[in-house]
């Protein structure tokens, strides 16, 4: 495939070039195993001394068609896929941590991957140290141990849809000689490539734009190539030092610039399976050659949206960075100067019930846990997802309790802001 095409061509032809006679379309290859001729060459297989398939757990022909479309998409060296958004942030993290290290993270993430990096990590002795992203450079810095293994983010966060600074969180990782991993789930490889801007490695909840039609759980790890491990061998012996369970195998030393994803498969994947379906990545790979169009439309529905919101007497407050009136925007028109997403984070005046009042009026547009699909839902975690957590602790998240998530679909825009307005009228 030709080099330097647009990330739009990418999304329709990337990953895949049928030859003569073979379909357009990836296809589904739903089997378990992998047939051989003889023993060595199986042999050279588990050993990963030769490249091909025996075991859909390790690698699969469809599974890796979508997974080279998105590290083309991303601008990596490789990508590989997992079964679910949380398994992508785990394996992304896990890959280089073990127990006694310690990870910096972003305040302003997914309240799951918040969890998952406060609570449940924790219990396998994997510290975790949230900060604010807005803190000066000094203030950050604080939080790094010398067994800090790792720096995460996300582009835009989720619900809070606050704007990373990717190039101050990479220069502040780079400083401390660990990688900075963000999670592009909300932006997208069409309206922002972290790469560019100094990231090491993206995660993403598949199931969200990049599927685009609630009709796949799927998450992707994309690695950059660009980290020096070596460079910092002592910190990441996983990846520097030989492999007892790959006949002394040091990763960095035999696949390079591959190294951090050989390793995700062949120790991650093959010990704990978080593995999509084939038919799962197929239908993936249809929501991909639709995605540059559908980002767009969200974007535009979007912006209409909020700046319908920003002027309405019952909304006490908005953040989307498309606003020129936003916190972020100054970080939008940086590193999203195309659009950003179709989620907008705004509150109402009054109180939860204000909030569920609003939701309960509207007609139209989906109550739903799930976001950034083509059909408009919305959410207040407070009451939903959060429902768990006090004012106070909701806060201390950064999630503020009237916070209402309104994720942009790509309907008539026209249909959507009346919708928006008579449940308005009743609040």
């Amino acid at each position: 495939m030709e080099k330097n095409l647009k990330r739009a061509t990418l999304c329709i032809r990337g990953g895949w070039e049928p030859k003569n006679g073979e379909p357009v379309e990836p296809p589904i290859v739903q089997s378990t195993t992998f047939k051989y001729d003889n023993s060595e060459e199986m042999a050279q297989l588990f050993d990963l001394k030769k490249e091909g398939y025996f075991y859909s757990r390790l690698q699969n022909p469809t599974n890796d068609v979508v997974a080279k479309k998105i590290a083309q998409l991303e601008g990596g060296v490789g990508c590989l896929l997992t079964s679910s958004g949380q398994a992508a942030n785990f394996f992304a993290v896990f890959n280089i941590c073990e127990a006694g290290s310690h990870i910096v993270a972003s305040t302003e993430i997914y309240g799951g991957t918040y969890n998952l990096f406060g609570v449940t990590m924790k219990k396998m002795g994997i510290d975790c140290t949230f900060v604010n992203p807005e803190a000066s450079d000094e203030e950050i810095q604080q939080a790094f141990r010398p067994n800090t293994r790792v720096m995460f983010g996300e582009t835009i966060s989720n619900p809070g849809c606050h704007v990373l600074d990717i190039e101050k969180f990479a220069r502040i990782a780079h400083r401390n000689g660990v990688p900075l991993i963000v999670d592009n789930t909300f932006a997208t490889p069409v309206n922002c490539r972290p790469f560019e801007w100094g990231c090491d490695i993206v995660t993403h909840s598949t199931t969200k734009y990049l599927d685009g039609h609630a009709a796949t759980v799927g998450g992707a790890v994309v690695d950059s190539g660009q980290f020096d491990w070596m460079a910092h061998a002592e910190k990441f012996p996983g990846l520097c030092t030989p492999d007892a369970s790959y006949h002394g195998l040091t990763y960095t030393k035999a696949f390079g610039k591959m190294g951090y994803l050989t390793k995700l498969v062949a120790q991650l994947m093959r010990d704990l399976g978080s593995i999509p379906s084939p038919h799962n990545s197929y239908l993936l790979n249809l929501g991909l050659e639709s995605l540059h169009l559908r980002m767009a439309q969200h974007c535009r529905n979007a912006q209409q949206i909020a700046e319908f919101l920003e002027q309405q007497e019952q909304v006490a407050w908005i953040h989307y960075c498309g606003l020129k009136n936003d916190a972020h925007y100054s970080l939008g028109q940086k590193y999203l100067p195309n659009g950003s997403c179709g989620v907008i984070a705004f509150g109402l005046k009054g109180d939860r019930d204000t909030a569920i009042r609003f939701m309960d009026s509207l007609r139209l547009i989906n109550i739903a846990t799930h976001v950034a699909d083509s059909r408009t839902c919305v959410l207040h975690p407070a009451s939903h997802t959060h429902r768990q957590l006090t004012d106070e602790q909701l806060r201390a998240s950064g999630i503020d309790p009237t916070l209402i998530r309104l994720s942009v679909g790509i309907e008539d825009v026209t249909d959507l802001l009346a919708d928006i307005q008579q449940a308005l009228a009743k609040c």
